[in-house]
């Protein structure tokens, strides 16, 4: 026992003085989560993977990047400095950028391929490549002039894009552009997703092609009816007064059309989508014969969705499925059509889990491809050759990702073949026909690594091993890494309820710590997970707080009786299995429970709000970034999906912002926002700061000149999570804060 005891202390010794991780290289190059990759593609042809890589001396300026599966070599396939050696990007670039949560990157943020696999379309600030893998130094610009939304058509012969709000086709055969909408100036858009579209639904496009390339479907929509909300966005040196258009709850949305244009003529045709005009157009697609084109409408009110075919020659219209909720009905990706031309994939949540469905051309169900007290997260590949589906799901663990095969016939549907192994974190990117897929696995141990493997999982090669060996970059911060321990605990209705807790560097159980609560809780989201970490957790337990995170209910990847819980009441339940969370932590030997602070950013911000009005008493202090403060300021979509409209539900609406439970709030808050932010608009802070002097509340603050809502770029973020641990440690830990 003497020995055992020796040599547990020799290895506390050993991680105290172990290098520890500081803030300045969080926020420094290279990156410590080692060469990562980002948007992995397999050409059509199956003879390379692309992916997007950041360069060791600037992480955040991608370039494009190869590997040849046949003689196995990596190498830099476009180098974007060479392509453009300074960016200047357009408003509306930058407002997409930010819906994607991509502000802080620069150089190749997108790229994709031809149908045959010899060339690769590649815009960059503004300006569109086309580039011959055969000769990518010989890169040739196509178009430019702030181009949106570039794509090569199904079949090759066009590449199309968005500039200037109008659908221009460039003819590869001739080499000739045209201009396909004239219309689109002012108020008017085409081929555009509006912002709520961009932001709330993931709709990331707003035309799309005919396989055969015979026309192109495209959104057409006018902002006129949405509110302006005139903004001030503060800069260093400047006040720019910005008139935006933002559609907050209950507020008239944009409207929508639905047209299709004939590349090659010109011709456009109206699409009729009903007689209710205040409806969401949230997706579109086409058969693979090219015959129907597909639409989804959603009711404002979001509880009912329709997928409607549109028979491309006549205009003649069908609705094939409807799908109703007593809450909300959820947008997927999952639609696709079999070659055959007589049926479709269709993804649904109508028995509390989200499972896949075979229907024929006609809207009838054949069967159902899986099913189960389990649900997948998203259709990875069809494979039809085989009569297989690949899928991700959280099915053998909530806090993972893993990979598995169903079969298209529904013989499997209750018993998936789990293809990826090893527990943690996958994320699988499929070949067209699934013959091959890359694989990119990590843990809270692992930083991502990258495989190419068949089918059934087996390994062909390794993309990017990434081993945490001598010269990776978190090698010398290994020895001071803690584990990530998981647990559940349960919410009051008897609903399971996700843990994850760091104990601090040389961790004593006779000892009580202070606490980093770190928070979301909106719905969407899952913030408790088993893969490679956030690195601003680590340290702050390596400062010495315990580090911890629950999924209360409301969050995402759950059945739904588990997202339904906050419906038209933001806030209730989510706070109070938060403080579920609290309580345990109370009762734990090594946890001083009057020393838990809590941090969130965005709905995070909001639930440190409503924690501190609501458990001053049990929670010590607050870090809010980017707070909603009052759901009548959020967009149309997001907020009316769980409230309804302020109209309709006032008293949830009343219950659910800030303000009405802010005389509550007695513990040290710091407060921080963003000073242009066009998402979570700035008034949500400055009502609060109005609120709080009012009531005479005592509290820090913190504004970013021209930061949106991520506050992005190096700088600023090191000076936000600087912010944040010096605030936990003067009120938490003020022996160390001196």
């Amino acid at each position: 026992m003497r020995f055992i005891l020796c040599f547990l202390a020799l290895l506390a010794g050993a991680n105290a003085s172990a290098e520890k991780l500081t803030l300045d290289r969080i926020h420094n190059d290279p990156s410590l989560s080692g060469p990562g990759v980002r948007n992995l593609k397999v050409s059509p042809d199956g003879a390379r993977v692309t992916f997007l890589r950041g360069r060791d001396d600037n992480q955040f300026q991608l370039d494009l990047w190869e590997y040849n599966l046949k003689d196995k070599t990596t190498h830099r396939l476009v180098d974007s400095k060479v392509l453009v050696p300074e960016e200047n990007l357009s408003d509306a670039e930058k407002a997409r950028r930010e819906r994607a949560r991509t502000a802080s990157l620069k150089g190749i943020l997108s790229y994709s391929w031809s149908p045959d696999g010899k060339r690769l379309l590649v815009p960059i600030a503004g300006n569109l490549y086309l580039i011959d893998v055969a000769k990518p130094d010989s890169a040739r610009m196509v178009a430019s002039g702030n181009v949106l939304d570039p794509k090569i058509s199904p079949l090759g012969r066009y590449v199309s894009f968005v500039r200037d709000q109008n659908l221009f086709v460039i003819d590869l055969n001739t080499g000739k552009e045209k201009q396909l909408t004239s219309d689109g100036k002012g108020t008017i858009h085409n081929a555009e997703a509006e912002f709520v579209a961009q932001e709330e639904m993931a709709q990331t496009t707003g035309y799309y092609w005919a396989p055969d390339d015979s026309a192109i479907a495209y959104k057409r929509y006018d902002e006129a009816p949405v509110p302006v909300v005139r903004r001030f966005e503060i800069f260093a040196d400047r006040t720019e007064v910005v008139e935006q258009r933002y559609p907050a709850a209950g507020d008239p949305n944009v409207l929508v059309e639905l047209k299709i244009v004939s590349p090659e003529t010109g011709a456009i045709r109206d699409v009729e989508l009903g007689a209710n005009k205040d409806i969401y157009l949230v997706r579109a697609d086409w058969s693979a014969n090219s015959k129907a084109l597909l639409f989804q409408r959603q009711s404002r009110d979001q509880k009912k969705l329709e997928l409607v075919s549109v028979d491309a020659a006549t205009l003649a219209q069908k609705v094939l499925i409807t799908e109703t909720s007593p809450t909300w009905v959820s947008i997927f990706d999952d639609l696709r059509f079999l070659s055959d031309n007589k049926s479709f994939i269709w993804s649904s949540e109508r028995d509390g889990y989200k499972h896949l469905y075979l229907y024929d051309l006609d809207g009838k169900l054949k069967h159902a491809i899986s099913k189960g007290k389990w649900g997948i997260d998203r259709l990875l590949a069809l494979d039809e050759k085989n009569g297989r589906v690949f899928v991700q799901s959280n099915r053998d663990a909530v806090i993972d990702s893993q990979t598995y095969a169903l079969k298209l016939d529904g013989s499997t549907a209750d018993k998936p073949t789990r293809v990826t192994q090893g527990d943690g974190w996958h994320d699988s990117s499929f070949a067209r026909n699934g013959e091959v897929f890359v694989d990119t696995y990590s843990s809270p141990d692992t930083p991502p690594q990258v495989s190419i493997r068949k089918p059934d999982g087996a390994m062909i090669e390794w993309l990017e091993h990434n081993e945490l060996n001598a010269s990776h970059p978190y090698a010398k911060y290994q020895d001071a890494h803690l584990k990530t321990e998981y647990g559940t605990l349960k919410a009051k209705d008897g609903q399971t309820l996700y843990y994850s807790i760091i104990k601090p560097s040389g961790f004593d159980a006779s000892k009580k710590y202070p606490v980093f609560l770190s928070t979301y809780g909106g719905p969407h989201s899952q913030h408790v997970s088993r893969r490679w970490g956030n690195f601003f957790d680590q340290y702050m337990a390596q400062q010495g707080f315990v580090v911890w995170r629950l999924d209360n209910r409301g969050s995402s990847r759950r059945e739904r009786a588990f997202t339904d819980a906050n419906y038209h009441q933001l806030g209730r339940v989510e706070v109070e299995d938060q403080l579920t969370g609290v309580e345990w932590l109370g009762k734990q030997s090594f946890v001083d429970a009057k020393r838990i602070g809590v941090f969130g950013w965005s709905y995070g911000g909001f639930m440190t709000l409503r924690l501190l009005a609501e458990a001053s008493d049990k929670i010590a202090m607050g870090v809010s970034v980017a707070p909603v403060t009052d759901w009548s300021l959020y967009d149309t979509h997001y907020t009316e999906q769980f409230m309804g409209t302020p109209k309709e539900n006032a008293a949830g609406y009343e219950y659910s912002g800030v303000y009405s439970h802010l005389d509550g709030l007695k513990s040290p808050l710091l407060l921080m926002h963003g000073m242009a932010d066009d998402n979570v608009l700035f008034t949500n802070t400055t009502r609060m700061i109005d609120a709080l002097v009012k009531r005479n509340v005592h509290f820090d603050l913190m504004t970013y000149p021209g930061a949106k809502h991520g506050i992005s770029g190096r700088a600023p973020q090191r000076h936000v999570y600087g912010n944040i641990e010096a605030f936990f440690k003067k009120n938490l830990q003020p022996e160390t804060s001196k």
